[in-house]
């Protein structure tokens, strides 16, 4: 059983030290432990710091591209590294390392596929009030949205089997958080909670600069992804809003009508039409958009098989590490990330 623990890094050459520090270095039912962290552009000694501390692996982006292609990176690496399970934690050393037993707990004993670590936010003394209530409120979206029982949907700190890992897939360049909850959730896929503690703030969060731009940019996405997964149920109940009132209004006209006064409330009649044909607009709409979520899904599914076979190419070839089997490994340099492996390590 192997385990890899990837972090995202973003000039994390201050952190990095004090969140290798906690990680742990063996656990009960893990044979393997590594680590593996992902260089979004960092223009600090992020890399040299990490190199010099041990991490088995590094992938890096020339440039910084973002928490949710950082984490998808990472993911890939992870994969074609033959690991049976993935932790994914902060750079900035905001999760407690001792915690990853607990996290991974699930997954080994066959109860869980994906399990996410509860922050408590109620108990982080550096989180604002409004900040908590949004927590909260954001969290309670996500579950309805999501049908999962999540408690916290913007923790990061997480663990997935190989199964389940093989299934992601984020279009999302903001956060990765949202977008995977709700689709853990669409799929079935087993997920679970594990209480767990955060240590001192260390620096101010990156990902956004505002409690305003965190509401607008989480809203957007959550309302995205839903849409995106279950258009349907989003168009056919926009649609029908739009028709209701339409008939409400065409009502009001007749009523005006039959009482002698339609004359004065002809534009009634024309925002009748209008509300009715755009009701029955959107609603087509629902049809068109519900067809391109069936085909998304094929595409999932297609997209899982492929990776399936592409990362069992991998293991296969390194199986041949040790034969004198020539084998044709043209096509990993191909692959979306590059891979350095830590002699130190």
């Amino acid at each position: 059983m192997k385990l890899i623990i990837q972090i995202p890094c973003y000039n994390e050459e201050k952190t990095l030290p004090i969140t290798l520090k906690d990680l742990p270095r063996e656990i009960f039912g893990v044979d393997t432990i590594e680590y593996l962290i992902i260089n979004d552009g960092s223009n600090d000694r992020t890399i040299e710091v990490a190199k010099k501390l041990g991490v088995h692996h590094i992938v890096s982006f020339p440039n910084n591209r973002g928490l949710a292609k950082g984490f998808m990176a990472g993911i890939d690496a992870c994969l074609r590294l033959d690991a049976d399970i993935i932790v994914n934690t902060d750079g900035d050393n905001q999760y407690k390392g001792q915690d990853i037993p607990k996290l991974v707990k699930p997954i080994l004993d066959g109860r869980a596929e994906v399990v996410v670590g509860d922050r408590q936010t109620d108990t982080i003394e550096h989180f604002s009030p409004l900040k908590k209530k949004l927590q909260k409120l954001g969290s309670w979206v996500v579950r309805l949205a999501s049908d999962t029982n999540v408690n916290d949907t913007t923790s990061g700190f997480r663990a997935y089997a190989r199964e389940a890992a093989m299934k992601l897939n984020v279009i999302s360049e903001y956060s990765y958080t949202l977008e995977t909850i709700i689709d853990t959730g669409r799929r079935k896929i087993a997920i679970e909670n594990v209480p767990i503690g955060t240590n001192e703030q260390l620096r101010e969060s990156r990902l956004f600069k505002s409690i305003r731009g965190y509401i607008q940019r989480s809203a957007t996405t959550i309302i995205r992804i839903y849409t995106m997964y279950r258009p349907m149920k989003v168009f056919l109940t926009l649609g029908s809003i739009v028709f209701l009132l339409g008939l409400l209004v065409g009502f009001r006209y007749m009523y005006f009508f039959f009482s002698g006064q339609g004359d004065g409330h002809v534009q009634s009649l024309i925002l009748t039409s209008i509300f009715l044909s755009s009701g029955v607009q959107i609603i087509m709409f629902g049809l068109l958009a519900d067809a391109i979520s069936a085909n998304r899904k094929v595409n999932d599914e297609i997209l899982y098989r492929i990776k399936r076979i592409e990362y069992d190419k991998v293991d296969k070839i390194k199986g041949y590490e040790n034969s004198n089997v020539k084998v044709d490994i043209d096509y990993l340099l191909e692959t979306a990330v590059t891979i350095e492996e830590n002699e130190k390590a």
